[in-house]
């Protein structure tokens, strides 16, 4: 069973460590300080919830109502595009790192953000419910539970170390251009994110 939660901790955490949407609004928040504990929970705990239903043998109703990815996918698209011309629009206008500024979000609107760039995103059901819950039925019945519970305890391992230890960024982007850099780069990231959705598979 240990070795099941191994397997089941490395994939997952191959699988969510990687440069996405999601990722970036943690970094970026992470390194403001702004709202870091309400975002590390919800992603984790969307994560865990997402695992939980590929184990339980989600994954294959969804592969059976494939218009439900549709219409996920659609609207990811316009969000990621969305949200790709607000970090432009950032980077346009640059600011000092400073706690307290003007253009900080207020803890809904980051909540709302983040369960937005997890929920609305297929990569997400694909990643969490199809791939982790197809890999985990390699365990049996009852190590495919130990597999779930590596996989969500990756998660929360890297959403926390990347939500808290930001900070640690946090003198570099004391200047208005590294967060130039880092919103052009969010923006592009999402921007790719939306091609790759619409793109047909």
């Amino acid at each position: 069973m240990f070795s099941a939660a191994i397997a089941g901790f490395f994939s997952g955490a191959a699988l969510i460590i990687a440069i996405g949407a999601q990722n970036a609004f943690v970094l970026r928040q992470g390194i403001r300080r702004e709202h870091v504990l309400p975002i590390v929970v919800v992603c984790a705990l969307s994560d865990a919830i997402l695992i939980a239903l590929g184990v339980a043998g989600i994954g294959t109703l969804v592969t059976a109502a494939p218009i439900v990815l549709e219409i996920i996918r659609w609207t990811g698209v316009a969000f990621l595009v969305g949200y790709a011309i607000f970090a432009a629009r950032r980077a346009i206008r640059p600011s000092a790192l400073v706690v307290g500024k003007s253009d900080a979000i207020t803890r809904t609107a980051a909540v709302a953000t983040v369960l937005a760039l997890t929920w609305l995103n297929p990569h997400v059901y694909l990643d969490t419910v199809l791939l982790l819950g197809s890999l985990s039925t390699a365990h049996g019945p009852e190590g495919r539970w130990w597999f779930a519970g590596g996989a969500i305890l990756a998660s929360l391992v890297w959403f926390t170390a990347l939500g808290f230890g930001a900070r640690l960024l946090r003198g570099f982007f004391a200047t208005p251009t590294a967060w130039r850099i880092l919103d052009l780069s969010i923006a592009v990231v999402m921007l790719v994110l939306a091609v790759r959705l619409a793109l047909p598979q």
